[in-house]
């Protein structure tokens, strides 16, 4: 299944998060500290300025040009260099453990959803809610049906919910996942 997503509304960024399960994990990483939208047209900006996607080109590239290639205006993010680091260290990792392959992650061994949450988790830059969420977008969107899944998700993972990039399909549904972050955000401020 070659899921379609639509998470940045920019055709060609939404394509490359489509088709290359990489990108998708590199925007999940940059999201944070800016937009969804922002964080996941990263790897398309990437891409366009390297010419190419690729786990060890990134992990072996110049760290110094590295933060280059993600502070050329428009930005990748709004701290580069930090998360230029962090792109690098998890291309690093991708190469080490997974052959350079980020849907090894949760194709390799036919993992069901608590353990491609074990392995998300362990990745740099992928704490427990980042890992929920990825494995909740798997699932939601891009056709991992490994036992479990929702569950190990949490919250994220349940259907109908509008609580994450899991749950963006269109312009409406980002519009409700918005809603749903400032509603959680004004809460935690009386809290």
């Amino acid at each position: 299944m070659t899921p379609a997503l639509h998470i940045t509304g920019e055709a060609d960024a939404d394509r490359l998060l489509s088709t290359d399960p990489l990108a998708l994990l590199v925007g999940m990483l940059l999201d944070q500290q800016v937009a969804m939208e922002t964080a996941f047209a990263g790897p398309e900006k990437i891409r366009q300025r390297l010419g190419s996607f690729d786990a060890r080109a990134i992990a072996e590239h110049d760290p110094e040009a590295f933060v280059e290639v993600c502070r050329t205006p428009p930005a990748v993010h709004r701290y580069p260099g930090s998360m230029a680091g962090r792109i690098q260290a998890l291309c690093s990792e991708l190469v080490e453990r997974w052959d350079g392959r980020a849907e090894a992650i949760w194709t390799d061994g036919d993992p069901d959803g608590p353990e491609v949450l074990k392995r998300l988790k362990a990745l740099p830059g992928f704490g427990e809610q980042k890992a929920k969420i990825f494995l909740a977008l798997l699932g939601k969107q891009y056709g991992f049906t490994g036992a479990g899944w929702r569950e190990a998700a949490g919250s994220y993972g349940e259907e109908g919910s509008y609580r994450s990039v899991a749950d963006i399909v269109d312009p409406d549904s980002l519009t409700k996942v918005r809603e749903t972050k400032r509603a959680a955000k004004a809460a935690a401020k009386k809290g």
